[in-house]
């Protein structure tokens, strides 16, 4: 008796805080979820020394009255929530009550407030309320927190460098930025300017702000639903990538997240597109009924649990790749820019240089002979350097994002895949170092990688081959595939789940299956680690009709069934490769997401000659 003990409200204030706030980053993304939920249009974030020293988020929202300013220190005091029944349809950002008490648990915290009649001003120093009164401001919210962490030297020691944790900071602004492009956010680290947008609704103008301007271009927008689910926003052609996921932005209901599944359907998507070891960018909003989404599952909010999620994992697989596939994707060259002419040549023709210098000699007698007459020397203003005013740089930053919206693409729509853009008439004209081959088209040169090309062509050959009915081939000895009890019985809706690849898994003991007979495009590879990997996509709930590891195989027989480097190719060779790689359904990348040509365009060719 007398071992079990109700924990005090500052320290079940400080557990929770572990959870919700890890570092500056988690404070600023919490304090900025409360301003979108009060309805703000603009929020301004400014940190020094990275949030550790001291930071502020101040909005323009609906603000609270004295009473609600107080009781918002209070455990699970929320506005967002009223009962149970509300978790399960959740609109908001916000619906815990932890934020706040939490973070002035560990930090001083200063919070100013109006909702347009009453203004006041908290302060609370690591856990208790030092003073509370009225304080003229204007309508919004504004928090600064100072000293994070400081009287818990356990945590504050994990903290990195100011730069770091600032870095980290405005890469949840941006975040922010990208799913509610209609509000204006700003970020001042260290009394600088990091990060703005001017709150337009315009998510490639917050593209722009956040890839930059070269992502901008070559966005591609894309809309598409079903019944449960709708996602739009931009993908960028897989002519850029990055090193790692940290550019692919997934959205659900505004809300960002960490969702690793979808994240691996966009990959996917991109998979013929991109090279191993890449990732895309992207920005998805994923819209849906509130009632098939659980974000109930960590105080922090970043995880998220969702009904139908295999569902949405297709959607946004299959319409990716139809949308990649209906934009021109062929990469273009790079032309350094031309050289050009910094000097005069010095001329050596001593005749003229004698004959120039006696007419000067004696246009000079001339005018010493003839009477001076003075004449009102003219006055010369130079013309002040144009410099484009701040709203004028905004109109220009306008113009051009017009421009590219006038020739984007336009969006897909679900089961409606774009059409294919016509592959370009070529006409082949030689080939090089017995590697590519060279062929003219209307706009330039094209440069085809021979060995890519018939990859792609003999890959999607394979691909059709196993659509339709293959030949079979009985094993002399049959495989066996250890399974485990589980699977074996779930023979029924295994063997469902792979008729595609038109192999059947009888039964074979408690936990063994057994294979008597495999299609012949098997026949070079290994047939028991091929049934292995099946087996696993299946136990991880994964679709067996398009693996990716059924796409890897198909991509090496490719390979060693095409054209090598360093093999001399007649005319007659070169056009086939051509023909058949026009052919294709994408004809632009190899199935490892490597360039099939490229285009040296004629106007950049002419240039480079100083024409």
């Amino acid at each position: 008796m007398g071992r079990i003990r109700q924990l005090d409200t500052q320290t079940a204030n400080m557990i929770a805080a572990g959870e919700v706030v890890e570092r500056p980053m988690g404070v600023v993304k919490e304090l900025v979820e409360n301003a979108i939920d009060a309805g703000s249009t603009r929020v301004d974030v400014v940190i020094e020394e990275g949030g550790i020293t001291k930071l502020t988020v101040q909005d323009n929202g609906c603000g609270m009255d004295a009473e609600d300013a107080q009781l918002a220190f209070g455990r699970h005091a929320t506005s967002k929530i009223r009962s149970e029944n509300d978790l399960w349809s959740i609109h908001t950002l916000g619906f815990r009550g932890e934020a706040l008490p939490s973070i002035a648990s560990v930090s001083k915290l200063t919070l100013t407030t109006s909702d347009g009649k009453e203004a006041t001003r908290v302060v609370v120093e690591y856990g208790k309320t030092v003073s509370a009164a009225p304080y003229p401001c204007s309508q919004g919210t504004s928090v600064t927190v100072e000293g994070l962490f400081y009287q818990t030297p356990a945590r504050l020691k994990h903290m990195r460098s100011g730069a770091y944790e600032a870095s980290l900071i405005q890469n949840v602004i941006s975040s922010f930025a990208l799913s509610h492009p209609e509000i204006a956010f700003s970020l001042v680290s260290d009394g600088r300017m990091s990060f703005q947008t001017s709150g337009q609704g315009d998510m490639l103008e917050v593209i722009w702000n956040v890839y930059g301007r070269a992502a901008a271009e070559l966005a591609v927008p894309v809309d598409f639903s079903d019944y449960d689910y709708h996602v739009s926003g931009y993908l960028i052609k897989p002519s850029m990538t990055r090193a790692s996921r940290s550019m692919m932005h997934v959205f659900l209901n505004g809300r960002m997240v960490r969702t690793y599944k979808l994240y691996k359907a966009i990959q996917d998507g991109y998979e013929d597109f991109i090279v191993k070891g890449r990732y895309p960018l992207c920005v998805l909003n994923i819209e849906m009924d509130p009632h098939l989404l659980d974000v109930n599952v960590h105080p922090s909010k970043w995880e998220v649990r969702l009904s139908k999620e295999m569902q949405l994992e297709y959607l946004i697989r299959d319409n990716v790749r139809n949308a990649l596939k209906g934009n021109i994707l062929a990469p273009k060259a790079e032309i350094r820019e031309a050289r050009k002419q910094i000097f005069e040549p010095i001329s050596f023709d001593t005749d003229r240089l004698i004959e120039e210098a006696v007419r000067k000699e004696e246009q000079t007698k001339q005018k010493e002979a003839a009477p001076v007459v003075k004449e009102p020397e003219p006055v010369v203003t130079e013309a002040p350097a144009k410099q484009m005013s701040f709203h004028e740089e905004i109109q220009e930053d306008e113009k051009i994002l017009k421009e590219l919206y006038s020739s984007a693409a336009e969006p897909a729509q679900v089961y409606d895949p774009p059409k294919k853009q016509a592959f370009p008439p070529m006409e082949v004209i030689g080939q090089l170092h017995k590697k590519f081959i060279l062929c003219a088209v209307e706009d330039g040169l094209v440069i085809i990688d021979q060995h890519a090309a018939q990859e792609r062509v003999h890959y999607e050959e394979y691909l059709n081959k196993l659509n339709k009915e293959p030949v079979m081939m009985d094993l002399l000895v049959p495989v066996t595939v250890h399974a485990g009890s589980d699977l074996v019985q779930r023979s029924e809706e295994l063997n469902a789940s792979i008729s595609d690849l038109h192999i059947t898994m009888e039964p074979f003991g408690r936990d063994t299956f057994v294979v008597r007979r495999v299609p012949s495009w098997m026949k070079d590879i290994e047939e028991e680690p091929f049934l292995q990997d099946v087996l696993d996509q299946f136990r991880n709930d994964r679709e067996s009709k398009y693996t990716r590891m059924e796409k890897k195989t198909i991509a090496t027989m490719a390979c060693h069934h095409s054209i090598r480097f360093n093999r001399s190719l007649t005319m007659d060779e070169m056009k086939e490769v051509v023909r058949q790689l026009s052919l294709c359904e994408n004809p632009y990348h190899c199935p490892h997401g490597r360039p099939t040509f490229i285009t040296l365009e004629e106007k950049e060719l002419t240039k480079e000659f100083l024409r």
